[in-house]
C-alpha cells in the first residue's frame, strides 16, 4: 500500500499513547507501520535529502498536529505522552482525526493564524492538502528534476557522436571508474572492433576492465545488438560490458541480457541522465536549500 498522510497517522499515534505512558517518537515509529502493513521498502524509502525516511517524517508531524491541538503534551525533552483532552477525544471514537477536527481546539486555530501570518497570501495552505512540508518539497524537486532529465537527454541526442563518447569517459570517471580522466580517454575507442567501442579500468588499479558500447540513437537497441555485443565479450574472454544508449532496449533484449552468462548492464537514456545528474555530469548546482529537523538524541534527557 501507498505510505499514509500525516493526517491519516494522527489516530493510530493517538492511539498508541492512549496507555498514558510516556512514549519516546523514534522507538514507537515501527508500531504504526506495522499497523499500515508497510513493506520494508516503503519503510526505508528516504526523502530526496536522504536525511530521514518517509514514514517517519510523516508520523513526525502527526505529532506536531496532535501537540499544537492539546492532544499530547511532552513532559520531557524528546518524549510525547496523551492529555485528558486525547484521552476525552478517543472515548468519541472518531473514525478519522486529521486537520478539519483538530480546527475545534483553540490552540491549533491560534497555531494556524500563525503560520499563515508567514505565508504569503499566494503560498496554498499544505495542511489541508494532506502534505507536509517535506512532501510538497519532495514533490517539486521530482517536478524540477524530471524537467532536468528531460532537457538533458535531448541535449545529448543533439550531440555528436564524439562528443557522446567524452561525455561516457567524463561519466564513468565520476562514478569512478577508469582512474584518472587521461587514461579512460586512451581506452574509450581504442578497440573498435567485434562490436567493443572502447575497454576501461574497473577499478583505479586495473585489476579488471570493462568493455563498452556506447551508442547516440533514437531507434530502440533490440536483442540483436545485445547479442552481437555478448559476442565481441567472449571473442576477447571478457566478463563484463556496459552497453550506453540514448534509446531504450527492447524487453526482448533485457530478457537476453539477463539471461546470459556476461555480466552486461544496460543503460537507456533515462539512467543515463539520471546518473549524469546524480553525478553532475553537464549539469551544475544553482541553489542549495538545507533542511534541518530537531535532534532528539540532543534533547533526550538521561
Amino acid at each position: 500500500m501507498a505510505i499514509p498522510d500525516y493526517q491519516t497517522l494522527m489516530l493510530p499515534l493517538l492511539r498508541l499513547a492512549s496507555d498514558r505512558k510516556e512514549h519516546q517518537l523514534r522507538a514507537v515509529t515501527e508500531t504504526p507501520a506495522d499497523e499500515f502493513a508497510l513493506s520494508s521498502e516503503e519503510r526505508r524509502e528516504l526523502l530526496p535529502s536522504g536525511s530521514q525516511s518517509v514514514f517517519a517524517d510523516r508520523v513526525g508531524w502527526a505529532r506536531t498536529y496532535l501537540k499544537q491541538a492539546g492532544l499530547i503534551n511532552s513532559p520531557r525533552r524528546g518524549f510525547f505522552r496523551i492529555t485528558p483532552r486525547g484521552l476525552d477525544l478517543l472515548q468519541e471514537r472518531p473514525l478519522r482525526i486529521d486537520v478539519n477536527l483538530l480546527e475545534r481546539f483553540p490552540e491549533f486555530l491560534e497555531f494556524r493564524a500563525r503560520r499563515r501570518e508567514k505565508e504569503s497570501a499566494s503560498t496554498p495552505d499544505l495542511t489541508a492538502s494532506g502534505e507536509t512540508p517535506e512532501d510538497a518539497l519532495a514533490a517539486a524537486y521530482q517536478t524540477l528534476r524530471a524537467d532536468l532529465e528531460a532537457e538533458l537527454l535531448q541535449q545529448v541526442k543533439d550531440s555528436s557522436p564524439a562528443f557522446f563518447e567524452r561525455l561516457v569517459v567524463e561519466l564513468l570517471v565520476k562514478m569512478g571508474y577508469g582512474g584518472s580522466r587521461q587514461d579512460a580517454g586512451r581506452a574509450i575507442g581504442r578497440s573498435g572492433d567485434g562490436g567493443i567501442d572502447g575497454i576501461i579500468n574497473e577499478d583505479r588499479l586495473g585489476l579488471d576492465v570493462i568493455y563498452v558500447q556506447a551508442k547516440r540513437w533514437d531507434t530502440t537497441v533490440g536483442r540483436p545488438e545485445i547479442q552481437r555485443f555478448a559476442g565481441a565479450l567472449q571473442g576477447q574472454r571478457a566478463r563484463k560490458g556496459v552497453f550506453i544508449t540514448t534509446s531504450s532496449f527492447s524487453q526482448d533484449a533485457e530478457d537476453y541480457a539477463s539471461r546470459i552468462d556476461s555480466r552486461i548492464i544496460l543503460i537507456d537514456g533515462a539512467r543515463l541522465t539520471r546518473l549524469m545528474v546524480d553525478h553532475n555530469v553537464g549539469v551544475s548546482t544553482v541553489g542549495v536549500y538545507e533542511v534541518k529537523k530537531i535532534d532528539s538524541d540532543f534533547f533526550t534527557e538521561g
